[in-house]
């Protein structure tokens, strides 16, 4: 396919719908991180690792956020081409967002944090955590409280692929509302209005 720099972002939802199901999405039983059982899997990875996908899911999840975010962040390892791909969209969209990454474990050495690229914030800026998939919202509940001990302020959750698996609803009982691309089911209707490529 040619650059997509040219497509609104209808389209480029679009096109990342029909990535998202031909790299990501995999139907079957299986046992997620939570333990519970699903019925499919979705390992976003494969298209935030592809350079068309990271460049629709850096675009798209810019979009999402609100304008007083000025920076963006969250858990290794799921995150880390989430956070990259927003922040090299934010830089060519003219409103440079320097990233960061949350550690699963402090380093244990030197400053022993739990965040990478600390040095790119103050205290108190208001950040926006990215999740690649939400189902139980646990690994956000962890990360929120890393970030918020760290001295950051948190202005939005924001992920590519909402599970509507209890996530959303345990977030805003905190006081975070989720922001997502897609659900299952508008994944799902939104790769088959794709043309066959």
């Amino acid at each position: 396919m040619s650059c997509p720099q040219n497509l609104d972002a209808a389209a480029m939802r679009g096109r990342l719908a029909a990535l998202l199901m031909e790299k990501s999405y995999r139907a079957g039983e299986i046992t997620l991180t939570s333990g519970r059982k699903s019925d499919y899997y979705f390992d976003c990875k494969q298209t935030a690792l592809h350079p068309e996908g990271a460049w629709l899911i850096g675009n798209l999840l810019f979009d999402l956020l609100p304008a007083d975010i000025v920076g963006v962040g969250g858990m290794t390892l799921g995150a880390d081409p989430l956070v990259t791909a927003v922040s090299v969209a934010s830089f060519l969209r003219h409103r440079p967002m320097p990233a960061f990454i949350v550690r699963k474990a402090s380093k244990g050495h030197g400053t022993n944090q739990f965040l990478e690229g600390l040095s790119n914030f103050q205290p108190g800026d208001k950040v926006a955590l990215l999740e690649d998939v939400v189902t139980t919202g646990g690994t956000l509940l962890t990360v929120i409280d890393r970030v918020q001990d760290a001295g950051l302020t948190i202005g939005a959750v924001v992920t590519v692929l909402d599970r509507n698996e209890g996530g959303s609803q345990r977030l805003a009982e905190r006081g975070f509302p989720l922001l997502s691309i897609f659900t299952r089911e508008a994944l799902v209707a939104a790769a088959k209005e794709q043309p066959a490529s």
